[in-house]
């Protein structure tokens, strides 16, 4: 079996938090670029994610789709990369939390957010992430305690919750709060971070 790398993304999607990953982990890997309402749907990418959307790896003959699964599998899949606690460790349980917490709560809530729909106080607790307000302060006290989300080093989550936040904050759907901007900023200069914005900016459509 092959274990060539192959990454499915557009640059104007989630693709770029996984471009970062990938340039994180530092294994080779090679980039299909795919256009939205085309090649997404076209037969050919639908047998390998029927969503018809991106981000998209497939490793070997593992295909994994959600950029926060892509995350995890990444870290796990190329542990040398150091971006995972290991599993069993104290740190692996907060680790699971603030990726899904991504995932989940904060997915949801910014996306809510940016399409103007605001959940009515009395239905908060219908709704899995309650309100933004709680999300972003949830987020807010776990980023003071530390340079990071977990233990005192950078993993899978702050890069999966931080590209997030800075999407959020560059787009008004998380208000730009001192510890946000002071995280952002930390995880954005990180050397893979760099590499990977310069990657997927030099591939957005020349205007």
């Amino acid at each position: 079996m092959s274990d060539e790398l192959v990454f499915y993304t557009n640059p104007m999607s989630r693709g770029r938090i996984v471009r970062w990953m990938l340039e994180e982990v530092g294994q080779p890997y090679r980039t299909e670029l795919l256009e939205f309402g085309t090649t997404m749907k076209a037969p050919a990418y639908l047998a390998i994610n029927p969503m018809g959307k991106v981000p998209t790896i497939r490793h070997g003959e593992t295909v994994v789709t959600e950029a926060a699964a892509i995350c995890a599998y990444l870290a796990d899949a190329f542990p040398q990369a150091n971006l995972a606690p290991a599993p069993g460790s104290r740190e692996r349980g907060p680790y699971y939390r603030w990726l899904f917490f991504g995932a989940g709560p904060v997915e949801s809530a910014i996306s809510n957010k940016a399409l103007g729909f605001q959940v009515p106080p009395e239905r908060t607790g219908t709704i899995g992430y309650g309100s933004l307000e709680s999300v972003l302060n949830a987020l807010e006290n776990a980023l003071s305690k530390g340079d990071y989300l977990v233990g005192d080093r950078f993993t899978a989550a702050d890069l999966y919750v931080g590209a997030q936040i800075g999407w959020g904050m560059q787009f008004g759907s998380i208000e730009k709060r001192p510890v946000f901007e002071r995280y952002a900023a930390r995880i954005n200069s990180r050397p893979a971070a760099i590499r990977a914005r310069q990657i997927d900016d030099a591939l957005l459509p020349k205007k």
